[in-house]
């Protein structure tokens, strides 16, 4: 799925790699957040289906105004929408507009992750809007948007020390205070250099080949709670925090693919004593 967003975004943007490559154009306000690139993407990603915005209580995206470095930008998916059988938000797109490559991830989560609630890193190419698009199990669409000031995120080399060698080392952790039959905050960290494909190496003036993580799933007992498909606009080693409920003692299991299809997995028993979930063990 990654890769086919990545042709998705060459396809319906032919020139937006070469325009990732210029400076972003200095902008004292943002400009108006429907923009041309989203009107396509909503006709590509939802057909004719509507995306309201502002709904309080559903989604909201937090992230910096200017970010310090466009490689390594944080970004928080926020809601208040329980998690129940009944009513639930069931993915979560990320886009960022003006990527190469525009659609970041789409998270598919269940009744049993307790909270819609993520936090990821991500890379921003040159100024625009960032957007979180949650979709609801009775299908209804929500978005939010914020614009950031970031640049040459996707273009930037890689910080190299051994990135690659390291490729699918992986740690998952459970807050400590996490509570029985409550959501709990997870966390899970992957060491791999994603590379956009769109860096060059300053020694050899070659492009670096793109080779990022594109998938990641994680279970508690058996039952799916996260499951993304990524591409190249998550930071580099990346990082997802979400919830699961703990409902009996289980394994909290995590599986990463690659582009080489390079699998890599990790679990950690999650064991309740008395009513509380104790600090996870170190990996």
């Amino acid at each position: 799925m990654a890769l086919r967003w990545v042709a998705l975004g060459m396809l319906l943007f032919p020139t937006a790699a070469l325009a990732a490559a210029a400076a972003p154009t200095p902008a004292r306000e943002p400009p108006d957040p429907e923009t041309a690139i989203w009107a396509k993407l909503k006709r590509s990603l939802f057909e004719n289906r509507p995306v309201s915005s502002g709904a309080p209580g559903i989604v909201e995206l937090i992230a910096p105004s200017r970010a310090d470095d466009g490689a390594v930008v944080p970004i928080a998916i926020r809601t208040r929408l329980a998690q129940t059988p009944g009513r639930y938000i069931r993915r979560l797109y990320l886009v960022v507009d003006n990527n190469p490559s525009p659609v970041a991830a789409r998270i598919d989560l269940t009744p049993d992750s307790g909270r819609a609630d993520v936090e990821t890193r991500i890379r921003i190419e040159q100024y625009s809007y960032v957007r979180a698009v949650a979709e609801l199990s009775d299908g209804t669409l929500v978005a939010d948007a914020r614009f950031v000031k970031a640049s040459g995120g996707c273009s930037a080399p890689a910080a190299r020390d051994g990135g690659a060698a390291r490729a699918g080392r992986m740690r998952l952790s459970v807050e400590p205070e996490a509570a029985y039959n409550e959501p709990a905050r997870a966390q899970l960290m992957i060491s791999h250099p994603n590379d956009s494909g769109l860096a060059m190496d300053q020694l050899t003036r070659l492009y670096t080949p793109a080779y990022f993580v594109r998938s990641v799933k994680v279970t508690y007992a058996g039952k799916p709670v996260f499951a993304a498909e990524v591409d190249f606009s998550i930071s580099e080693n990346p990082y997802f925090r979400f919830y699961f409920v703990p409902s009996a003692e289980g394994e909290l299991k995590a599986e990463a693919v690659d582009t080489k299809e390079l699998r890599f997995e990790t679990a950690l028993p999650v064991q309740l004593g008395a009513s509380r979930v104790p600090a996870p063990r170190a990996q």
